[in-house]
């Protein structure tokens, strides 16, 4: 019913701006909108103005992203140059050389401030929710589509991790590390150390043939040995942490999932391969390059969020972790007490 009903939404907000924009586009054909200006101008303000206001009316109660309008906006513009006639086009000019720039600097000064107010929130409550990463997401969330929000989200944490938090994490009771034993520093660092080589040996041989292809590559390349090491960086201080009511599993910012007690058919000590089974899976985004060493089994089917929002389905999960035996009792400890509180 919900699904249904947010589908029905869904397709009720979205499909009214088409319909619009589809009696626009039926009506440039019309001679009128060909030969007078002023009919133009209309079409132009509906198409730019009144359907984005429309849309947005229509989203201010919804978990939609307000800043949505602004596509609606372009489709809007992209649809008047194709429709109307060339002689007819100077206002669409106006908004794509005066107005849109405005939106576009305003949209991402206010990214700029939310990132700066959530900097400082994570400063003012480190010592009791030090996680940059989800207080980074909830922040963009709100300003931002939900996929848009985690692809600005990871590009910031990478350089967060990068160049700004180097101060080590202390780490809780309840919470267990997972890199300091498991051989992923030494994986990530040799696949630093194979682009720093990749690219140098790379940049002479393009810059024999062009020599902006070849800065091209060796920055594309700097940036990819920059993201590793923000990854490399998160990993000490995202750990696995086991709350009240569930366990929640961080490989940086790479993967995460949080599983609830109640979900928990199995906890296994295990170094064996996981199932080939599609809902079988690994924490870490390496697989077999990294071993395991803790096997969880659920009742019901959970969703590993990886890198840039992308989501995977679940039944069992492999990791690692440096102290498995207190991990596994401490699980177990936890998913007892909290049955038991249940009953």
């Amino acid at each position: 019913m919900n699904k249904n009903f947010f589908f029905n939404n869904n397709l009720f907000i979205f499909g009214i701006p088409f319909l619009l924009f589809t009696v626009l586009i039926l009506i440039t054909k019309f001679t009128l909108v060909q030969n007078y200006s002023g009919m133009s101008l209309a079409v132009t303000i509906d198409l730019l103005i009144s359907i984005p206001l429309i849309y947005f009316l229509l989203i201010r109660k919804t978990e939609i992203s307000k800043t949505t309008i602004i596509p609606v906006m372009v489709i809007g513009m992209l649809l008047g140059y194709y429709f109307l006639p060339p002689n007819q086009q100077r206002f669409l000019d106006y908004f794509k050389d005066w107005v849109l720039p405005i939106i576009e600097i305003s949209v991402v000064t206010i990214i700029i401030v939310k990132v700066k107010r959530a900097v400082k929130i994570f400063k003012d409550t480190e010592g009791s929710d030090p996680d940059f990463f989800n207080t980074l997401k909830k922040t963009l969330s709100t300003i931002l589509p939900r996929k848009l929000a985690m692809l600005f989200a990871t590009e910031i944490a990478v350089i967060f991790y990068s160049f700004i938090k180097w101060k080590t994490r202390a780490i809780k009771e309840n919470e267990f590390t997972y890199h300091k034993r498991s051989g992923t520093q030494a994986v990530l660092s040799i696949i630093i150390l194979l682009i720093a080589i990749e690219t140098f040996v790379l940049h002479l041989l393009l810059s024999m043939w062009s020599i902006s292809v070849a800065w091209v590559i060796t920055g594309l390349s700097i940036y990819t040995a920059l993201q590793m090491f923000g990854f490399l960086k998160s990993l000490s201080q995202r750990p696995i942490v086991i709350s009240d009511e569930s366990v929640i599993l961080h490989y940086g910012i790479l993967n995460e999932t949080e599983i609830q007690f109640s979900n928990i058919e199995n906890i296994a000590l295990a170094k064996r391969k996981t199932n080939t089974d599609k809902l079988s899976v690994k924490l870490s985004p390496l697989g077999e390059l990294e071993s395991h060493n803790i096997v969880i089994s659920l009742k019901k089917e959970r969703t590993l969020t990886g890198i840039y929002g992308i989501k995977k389905k679940f039944k069992v999960i492999a990791f690692y972790v440096d102290m498995p035996n207190e991990f596994t009792e401490k699980l177990k400890k936890f998913k007892k007490d909290c049955k038991g509180n249940q009953d």
